[in-house]
């Protein structure tokens, strides 16, 4: 194999290729001959290095330079000034809010230093279209251990021993989910990786699949052999355009190298993997309606019991993992359970991958070990609100996730912690909003989502989410009541105890926070017919934020308003008094989708 004195890596992954990184990298083969470098320096097409509002990105190695908002223009002055003569261009360094202007390394950034990278561990770092350099990263290592040195059951119990719990939502136990798999009867098994993510703001399922895919091969095959199974499918989101030429190109590889397919290793044991393409559907990444849509049916939830792992693909025994559940398999089996087990809090191991936008300086993938505070996301790692505004609010867990103020900054990011709060940690999506933002309209916004996603299978989801939207709506239009919200509720209650599926079960959640949290926000509309933050168009007395801030009135002018945020002083109205929210914990953990 060649030897080079550099390593230039250019982000390929969606977000970087959106910004025209394939000129980039054409841009550095062309500079790099031009200059007669091409024999000393290697490019390198690499995956999502995770800080995406800078891309294109581009690190150089061995010293770990990282140069942001990079350009074909800029590639020839990076050729001459630092490939040939040594000096960096400083114009093109990361200039992050903790720092002044010429951030030299990867490793100084705040972004990076805060982070612990099992999940993407390769991601950023490898050619994930070369079967080679995974393997030369200790890729495929975990699989021949397990063929070669251990059981199926010691293969699970390692898995158990590691307390990894599903990283899809719900975060049941994973290797609780393997053993399911394995005692129940019937055959053939399946194991499917569910890739369909469809949720708003979350988007580390695609990266890790365009960044590393052989780990999920990896670990989709080590399941197999764990549970009995030897056909897997990969059901990845039909819009995931690059994932899919990227999982194609890796599976053929596999299968060249008898990684995949009959006889893996000389083992004796075979599996094999085929590509599964959804068409869109928010609801087909909930177990038993990706299992239909895999089946050629119509992407819709049945009712549980029988799980998956008793009757699921074909009514045979079905394991059903996220992308980034399976990402940390590899990892586990090669430094044992224990291993594992130590990172993260008690009942919450590992580390969590999210996905961060919305008001904060830094948006893109990170990844950090469970129980890390939301205010070092925001601040330390995301480097603030921009632009000199207030933090208001944070969604955790996507769109169907909890709305959580200022006061909970200091909050563990952990399941446990989040879901005694009343919100949830769910596919690690993190939508960050500053004081610029209306909570109703916002919660209008993610019911316009729901509606328009429901399956419409079962009444309580299909008519409640249109009912929760027309009320908000009617709210933000300043033709509100205060019965509105006895109504908003009592259906909020209605879905999430009745809906069949994840989608109806938690989409009132963001109203029912948010209503807990901010009601004098949901009080000046209706009361007082003013929008706080200026947004809502209201019809009856419209107010914009500079005619409020002229006349001096607002939700701190009025005692209705002040009454009614306390919760208890408000007759009629007070959601304090709801049996719901005393629920709302347990709701949200019934209700995440999907794992």
């Amino acid at each position: 194999m060649a030897t080079y004195r550099s390593h230039v890596l250019v982000c390929m992954g969606s977000n970087c290729v959106l910004n025209q990184s394939q000129s980039v990298a054409d841009a550095f083969f062309r500079e790099l001959k031009r200059a007669d470098l091409d024999d000393e320096i290697r490019v390198v097409e690499t995956g999502c290095f995770g800080i995406c509002n800078y891309g294109p990105t581009v690190v150089i190695y061995p010293e770990g330079v990282f140069y942001c908002n990079v350009t074909d223009q800029d590639v020839r002055e990076i050729v001459e000034e630092h490939l040939l003569k040594g000096r960096l261009v400083g114009r093109l360094l990361y200039d992050g809010p903790e720092t002044p202007k010429a951030m030299q390394t990867v490793y100084q950034a705040n972004y990076f230093q805060k982070q612990q990278r099992i999940v993407l561990r390769n991601c950023g770092i490898i050619d994930p279209e070369s079967i080679d350099e995974y393997i030369s990263v200790d890729g495929y290592y975990a699989l021949s251990q397990c063929l070669t040195h251990m059981s199926p059951e010691e293969v699970i119990n390692e898995i158990k021993e590691s307390g990894l719990r599903g990283r899809g939502g719900a975060a049941f136990p994973t290797g609780l989910k393997w053993e399911f798999t394995r005692k129940a009867k019937g055959e053939p098994k399946y194991v499917v990786c569910n890739a369909d993510e469809g949720e708003p703001g979350t988007f580390k399922d695609r990266l890790i699949l365009e960044g590393d895919p052989h780990s999920i091969i990896e670990a989709m095959t080590i399941a197999g052999y764990a549970v009995g199974s030897n056909k897997g499918y990969m059901y990845i989101r039909g819009e995931y355009a690059l994932s899919i030429e990227r999982m194609r190109l890796a599976i053929d590889q596999a299968r060249e190298r008898r990684l995949l397919g009959e006889n893996i290793l000389g083992s004796g044991f075979s599996f094999d993997i085929e590509i599964r393409e959804g068409a869109g559907s928010y609801v087909c990444g909930e177990e038993t309606a990706l299992i239909a849509s895999i089946e050629g049916k119509r992407g819709e939830p049945t009712y549980k019991p029988p799980y998956p792992t008793d009757a699921g693909l074909w009514g045979k025994p079905t394991l059903i993992n996220n992308v980034e559940t399976l990402a940390n398999i590899p990892p586990i089996i090669t430094n044992g359970g224990q291993w594992f087990k130590r990172i993260g809090t008690e009942g919450n191991s590992g580390t969590k991958v999210f996905t961060i936008t919305g008001n904060v300086v830094n948006k893109g993938l990170i990844e950090v070990p469970m129980g890390i505070t939301l205010r070092e996301i925001i601040y330390e790692i995301g480097g603030g609100i921009p632009g000199g505004r207030q933090f208001k609010m944070a969604q955790t867990g996507g769109t169907s996730g909890g709305c959580i103020p200022r006061d909970y900054l200091d909050l563990p990011m952990d399941y446990d912690t989040l879901a005694k709060a009343g919100t949830a940690l769910g596919s690690g999506a993190l939508l960050i909003m500053d004081d610029s933002h209306c909570i109703v309209d916002i919660c209008k916004c993610f019911m316009q989502f729901f509606k328009s996603e429901s399956c419409g299978k079962c009444t309580p989801c299909r008519e409640g989410t249109h009912h929760l939207y027309n009320l908000l709506d009617k709210i933000t239009k300043g033709e509100g009541t205060p019965k509105d919200i006895d109504t908003i509720i009592l259906l909020a209650e209605t879905m999430t105890q009745t809906a069949l599926c994840g989608l109806g079960q938690a989409a009132p959640n963001p109203v029912l926070t948010t209503l807990h949290f901010y009601r004098d926000e949901y009080n000046a509309h209706i009361r007082d017919k003013v929008c706080p933050a200026g947004v809502c168009p209201m019809h009856n007395g419209t107010e914009t934020k500079e005619a409020k801030a002229a006349k001096g009135t607002g939700v701190s002018d009025s005692k209705e308003a002040r009454g009614e945020a306390k919760g208890t002083e408000a007759k009629g109205t007070g959601v304090s008094d709801s049996p719901l929210l005393k629920m709302l914990p347990n709701t949200v953990k019934r209700s995440q989708r999907f794992e």
